[in-house]
């Protein structure tokens, strides 16, 4: 569907409009605005606001490739086509989303390492790095733009998530010379798998109150404690960890980084059986495990600041991601196929999913205009966590409830589709909890006045604990 405005450079494109017999507001975009209308029965549009001047540089999101990136994406496209095969678009598989690759995540590793490989020997595998490191000395945006077409086709690449999107930067930024030498060429292709050692059960969203301890021992460090919530530990190799290495300083500045072999005496990981009926999360416990002094990331108590660097991928690549629309279009289908979407409700839950769905995806193209620009992003991985997970909470309640029974019985292939809810609840912890993500938001990009911290300057022996 198409409006033209005497105004405008190209033609503006109405984002989906499912139900256009019916008023529901959607998100209309042109080469040169964005615009808010409601579209009602007979195909009137009503302009709900004005538009605004879309410019590279300003400040303002840019949705078009450059011919550079236009001719680096279709280059990869093609290795893509002739190495995997395509996602349908409204296929189940996206509204079970990964939840139900928890179930037999064991036998996709196999499978998920060879794709990796090919993808290092070809240059994609970090593609703003250097060559022996899997990359092709491309940009950020290259890589981004990989990712997104990567996206579309039936690969596994979730086992290297966390090393390739967190523990790889930080190797690299925090790392000696001889750690990148060893570490680095085997996770970026795939032959060994990370975890990221952070969480506790006294330390969640203020893991800086950690209480696992590493004590050296002549040029070793032993380690001692719990770690919880740990993704992926059942399947690594090695994991970054922070640790406690000073008590009587404040708790930020008495912490030690270190890279753990997950394999030594003394490392026991349990997993975590989940709703979802997957165990991808773990809690890992350390018993006098012992470290290499080399293994040790950074200074001595100067780890807060390895974690940061650490902490601030973590939530880039879980907020900058897509706009979680594939989820809706199975829904959306059934929806349509069953009569439900006659439903006047039905049809204005659908229609407001999806424009969330979108306004999460331009949201993470902020980071990507960032990117294009050559300028740091900001705190749009925040806002787009805080908001994706609560979008994909809400998605998967109205499955349930168009589903009813249908989605718990296991009678024909959407038996499965309640994945989406029960898996949504750990989104809103991963990688930070809602109430950080507020918190974040709420000082760094509100300027709002922090929360209190009296115990800032306290030694971390001396903070209450476990009240």
């Amino acid at each position: 569907m198409e409006k033209k405005d005497e105004n405008e450079r190209g033609p503006a494109f109405v984002i989906s409009p499912f139900f256009p017999s019916t008023e529901f507001p959607v998100l209309v975009l042109s080469l040169s605005f964005v615009r808010l209308v409601v579209l009602r029965g007979g195909g009137q549009v009503f302009t709900m606001s004005c538009s605004e001047k879309r410019r590279r540089g300003g400040g303002q999101v840019d949705f078009n490739d450059t011919p550079e990136e236009a001719e680096w994406r279709a280059k990869c496209v093609q290795w893509l086509e002739e190495r995997a095969d395509r996602r349908e678009e409204a296929g189940a598989e996206n509204l079970r989303g990964p939840f139900a690759a928890e179930r037999d995540a064991s036998g996709l590793m196999a499978s998920a390492k060879a794709w990796q490989a090919q993808k290092f020997d070809a240059g994609f595998a970090k593609i703003s790095w250097e060559p022996e490191f899997g990359g092709c000395g491309g940009t950020p945006m290259q890589q981004v733009i990989f990712g997104q077409e990567e996206s579309k086709y039936k690969v596994q690449t979730d086992p290297f998530m966390i090393g390739l999107g967190m523990v790889a930067p930080t190797i690299r930024t925090c790392g000696t010379d001889a750690q990148r030498e060893r570490y680095l060429k085997k996770l970026v292709r795939g032959e060994e798998v990370w975890c990221q050692l952070f969480s506790e059960p006294g330390a969640g969203s203020d893991v800086a109150s950690l209480s696992t301890s590493a004590q050296r021992d002549g040029d070793e460090w032993l380690l001692s404690g719990q770690k919880v919530w740990t993704s992926g530990a059942q399947f690594s190799d090695f994991g970054e960890i922070i640790c406690r290495t000073d008590p009587d300083a404040p708790k930020h500045r008495g912490i030690t980084a270190f890279i753990v072999d997950m394999k030594a005496p003394g490392v026991t990981v349990q997993p975590l059986r989940q709703m979802t009926g997957g165990a991808a999360f773990n809690e890992v416990f350390f018993d006098e495990v012992r470290v290499p002094d080399s293994n040790r990331l950074g200074d001595v108590n100067k780890g807060w600041t390895v974690a940061i660097t650490t902490l601030m991928n973590e939530r880039a690549s879980i907020g900058s991601g897509g706009s979680m629309s594939g989820g809706l279009r199975p829904l959306i289908e059934y929806a349509k196929k069953t009569g439900k979407a006659t439903d006047p409700l039905v049809r204005q839950q659908l229609a407001d999913l999806h424009i969330r769905s979108r306004i999460m995806k331009y949201n993470g193209m902020r980071s990507l205009t960032s990117l294009s620009q050559g300028t740091v992003p900001g705190p749009e991985g925040s806002i787009g966590k805080l908001f994706g997970s609560t979008l994909l909470t809400d998605i998967g309640a109205l499955t349930m409830s168009l589903l009813g029974p249908e989605g718990t019985a296991e009678i024909n292939d959407r038996f499965d589709w309640h994945l989406m809810m029960v898996g949504a609840p750990g989104m809103h912890l991963g990688g930070g909890t809602d109430e950080v993500m507020k918190n974040i938001i709420g000082e760094r990009v509100l300027q709002l006045p922090g929360e209190p911290r009296v115990d800032k300057d306290v030694a971390w022996k001396d903070v209450p604990k476990g009240v």
